[in-house]
């Protein structure tokens, strides 16, 4: 099965986003006892993009900065060095009460220390994100994107961030462009607003081709009951996740392709990795084996940048899923919440299990 990536594209995939830095300790401590801190510039939807943009394609943030703000100044260098370009209004800080970035606190945990993240978002300033602030028609129509990704995250974030999502998701399917949703349920975003979420996360996912999330997600994200469990094994996990994406597919034709990771946690650096992916009518078990851990964070968005990418490149269900795997795995051995892939062999020996030597 293909699906219908146009052809002509500047950007291989583009996301609306709010940006922030993430500050971690070092040596794996704990934030409670710890002194020095290294910082990187993050959002769970750059982390997705950098698989592709790592790899030569060049991506868009579709965000907005503080102006005058230093960590805006390290934001967009970062950005830049990742080969993700941005788009997007400078807003004034208006004091130290104002809008600001984010910072995302958090350590890696070590065996079994889990890790613990601590999201300072007060005032940040991508919470006012509107599809005003981009040129639409210029980024989708005249320059080109060929997936447009959306995070439930930043879909629930605020009334204004919902509503540019959707905005966003209609421009693009209107250009041609393949919308790509990963549903991200968090339970304290959605907190009161469930409702009207549901609703607008309907909307979102009426546009996509491409539809990312475990069982939960599609329960509490979109409403369905789903079958009746299949036992608490892992083969019975899988069971019930096909069954309930059958039902997902039938109410939203439009969509090819449906994912989840599959996580099994033995301990803060050692976890069974796995995944499940219906590609048209092809599904695809990596059954979860195990993976290394420096850092667990990103590894989803990992899997998800993987198989975007395989899908720009129009590999098969099989190739895709595989270097979604890997590029999981290449995530999470990574201080770094993001896979940052030297080239696609990299990845591939990753899936195989080869981690001799590269001379």
């Amino acid at each position: 099965m293909e699906l219908n990536l146009r052809p002509n594209y500047r950007y291989a995939v583009a996301c609306p986003t709010s940006m922030g830095v993430r500050i971690t300790p070092e040596n794996r401590m704990a934030v409670h006892n710890s002194n020095i801190f290294r910082m990187q510039a993050t959002s769970a939807e750059t982390n997705v993009l950098n698989v592709a943009s790592s790899l030569g394609r060049e991506c868009l943030a579709l965000t907005r900065f503080v102006k005058g703000s230093p960590i805006a100044a390290f934001i967009k260098s970062e950005l830049r060095r990742r080969n993700i370009n941005y788009a997007g209004r400078e807003e004034a800080p208006d004091g130290p009460w104002g809008v600001r970035h984010q910072f995302n606190i958090a350590d890696s945990g070590f065996g079994l220390r889990a890790a613990r993240v601590w999201n300072d978002r007060a005032g940040e300033v991508g919470r006012n994100i509107s599809a005003e602030d981009f040129d639409t028609e210029f980024i989708f129509g005249t320059e080109g994107v060929g997936i447009l990704h959306i995070s439930g995250l930043i879909a629930a974030m605020s009334e204004d961030t919902t509503k540019a999502c959707i905005a966003l998701a209609k421009e693009a399917r209107k250009y041609g462009t393949l919308v790509s949703f990963d549903l991200n349920y968090r339970a304290s975003f959605w907190l009161g607003r469930e409702e009207e979420l549901r609703s607008a996360f309907n909307e979102i996912a009426s546009c996509a081709d491409i539809l990312v999330g475990n069982e939960e997600d599609f329960q509490l994200c979109l409403g369905f009951k789903g079958p009746e469990a299949g036992g608490k094994d892992l083969n019975g996990k899988i069971e019930s996740f096909k069954a309930m994406i059958m039902e997902v597919k039938a109410k939203y034709p439009e969509a090819k392709v449906f994912a989840t990771t599959l996580r099994e946690v033995v301990s803060a650096n050692l976890n069974n990795w796995g995944c499940i992916v219906l590609f048209g009518d092809e599904w695809v078990v990596e059954m979860p084996r195990p993976i290394d851990i420096m850092d667990r964070i990103g590894g989803g968005d990992g899997f998800t940048g993987g198989l975007l990418y395989g899908i720009l490149n129009g590999w098969d269900a099989k190739r895709c899923a595989a270097f979604g795997w890997a590029s999981g795995a290449l995530a999470a051995s990574s201080l770094n919440d993001y896979a940052e892939p030297a080239d696609e062999k990299q990845v591939f020996d990753i899936y195989k299990g080869n981690a001799r030597v590269q001379r």
